[in-house]
C-alpha cells in the first residue's frame, strides 16, 4: 500500500514516515500543500494523510483542489483543531476521515487500513481466496491455520491483489503501489516478489491461487475444481 504523507513538522513527519515504513507501507512524504498537489497528480496512492496547517497551500485548499480535479483517493486529515465545526468543515471539503493531534500511531494505521478497505469495497478485514486468508488488520496471511512468513513487501503485494481478487493487475500498477520515491524499482522486482510469494504459499500447501494472465498481469483467484 502506498501512502502520501503531508506534514510540515519535521519531527512528526519523520517519525510517522519511519513508523509507516516499518509497518510495511510505501511512503512519499512532503512538507507543504504545493508539493502535496504535485505528488497527488503525478503518482497513484491508496491513501493520502494530509495535515491542515501547511505552508504555501493549506491542507483544506489542497483537499478541495484534489477533489475538484476528480481525485477519488481516500484522504485522512490530521490537525490540532478539535472543534466540531473544524471537523465538519474538513469532511464537507471532501475528507474521508479526521484525526486530531496528538494521536496514537496505532490508531493512524488502523484508520488508514479502514480507508483502503472501504475504497476497494472490502467490508471485512479478512479476505479469503481459495482457502488463503489475508488479514488486512493484522497484515498477515495464512492457509489452513498456518501463518505464512511474508516479508513486508511480499505481504503488500498479496494484499493489493487480495483487494482486487479475481481481477488481473498489471505489473506497472503493482510497482506504483508497492514502491515509493525512495526505492528504485528493478525491472523484474515485481516478478521476483511474485515468485517468492508463490513459493511461500506452496510451502504451506496453499493451492496455486496466485496466477499469471499473460498480457494482463497477475491475479489472485479461486482455483477451478
Amino acid at each position: 500500500m502506498r501512502l502520501l504523507l503531508v506534514e510540515d513538522s519535521d519531527t512528526l513527519r519523520r517519525a510517522l514516515e519511519e513508523g509507516l515504513r516499518r509497518s510495511g507501507f510505501a511512503v512519499d512524504a512532503v512538507d507543504n500543500g504545493k508539493q502535496a498537489l504535485i505528488h497527488a497528480q503525478t503518482s497513484e496512492y491508496d491513501v493520502i494523510v494530509l495535515d491542515i496547517m501547511l505552508p504555501q497551500v493549506d491542507g483544506l485548499t489542497a483537499l478541495r483542489q484534489m477533489r475538484s480535479k476528480g481525485m477519488q483517493t481516500p484522504i485522512l486529515l490530521l490537525t490540532a483543531r478539535a472543534a466540531i465545526d473544524d471537523r465538519v468543515l474538513g469532511l464537507r471539503s471532501g475528507a474521508d476521515d479526521y484525526l486530531t493531534k496528538p494521536f496514537a500511531f496505532e490508531e493512524l494505521v488502523a484508520r488508514v487500513q479502514a480507508l483502503a478497505r472501504r475504497a476497494c469495497g472490502a467490508n471485512e478485514p479478512r479476505i479469503e481466496v481459495g482457502g488463503l486468508v489475508v488479514d488486512t488488520a493484522t497484515r498477515t496471511a495464512s492457509y489452513a491455520g498456518r501463518l505464512i512468513p511474508l516479508a513486508p513487501r511480499e505481504y503488500a503485494l498479496l494484499e493489493h491483489l487480495a483487494y482486487r481478487r479475481g481481477r488481473p493487475v498489471r505489473r506497472l500498477e503493482l510497482e506504483e503501489h508497492l514502491y515509493d520515491d525512495l526505492n528504485r524499482v528493478n525491472s523484474n522486482a515485481v516478478d521476483v516478489a511474485v515468485c517468492a510469494v508463490r513459493a511461500k504459499l506452496a510451502a504451506v500447501g496453499c493451492p496455486r491461487v496466485l496466477r499469471t494472465r499473460r498480457g494482463f498481469g497477475y491475479v489472485l483467484e479461486e482455483v477451478a475444481e
